[in-house]
């Protein structure tokens, strides 16, 4: 299964999708840690130990938390990243399907592809590097390197530098 699909210039790369079991658990914990603060706070008050500042701090601590396991939750269900190539600038996005964040636009005239490569040698995973130097977007979506390879094929034939 190809993890991305090439639209003329548009470069979706698509997360590879974790077990079931470990979503349903980072959900859970998501809601949870959201969820349980703020219901002691409602059966604190209501025993009439009153409003604190103490609980703002924590419902926001907890909020905190709670939007990171969302987040990281999201980039594991729906997780996909957007490139666009009109040259000369290139658009990134990242999109986690309930909101989209991380957006990057860099000029580039004569774009290098290249890989960057993720984990142990036998893994043969990485991601695609698109720029050089301090003008560059770094995906993070592990792909196998032999489909990042073909990639980067098809992305000179559409960046014109072949």
């Amino acid at each position: 299964m190809k993890q991305y699909s090439l639209n003329g210039e548009i470069l979706v790369l698509r997360v590879k999708k974790s077990p079931i079991f470990i979503r349903g658990i980072l959900f859970f914990f998501a809601f949870a840690s959201f969820l349980l603060p703020l219901i002691g706070i409602i059966m604190s008050i209501e025993d009439g130990k009153g409003l604190h500042i103490g609980y703002f701090i924590i419902l926001f601590l907890f909020g905190l938390i709670a939007f990171y396991l969302l987040r990281i939750s999201l980039w594991n269900t729906y997780g996909e990243e957007t490139i666009v190539l009109n040259m000369p600038t290139i658009q990134y996005e990242a999109n986690y399907g309930w909101f989209k964040d991380g957006k990057k636009t860099i000029n580039s005239n004569t774009p290098v592809f290249s890989i960057s490569q993720i984990g142990y040698e036998e893994d043969k995973i990485g991601t695609l590097v698109i720029g050089e130097n301090d003008e560059k977007i770094e995906s993070v979506v592990k792909i196998p390197i032999n489909q990042i390879e073909e990639l980067i094929e098809k992305l000179k034939i559409v960046a014109g530098t072949v």
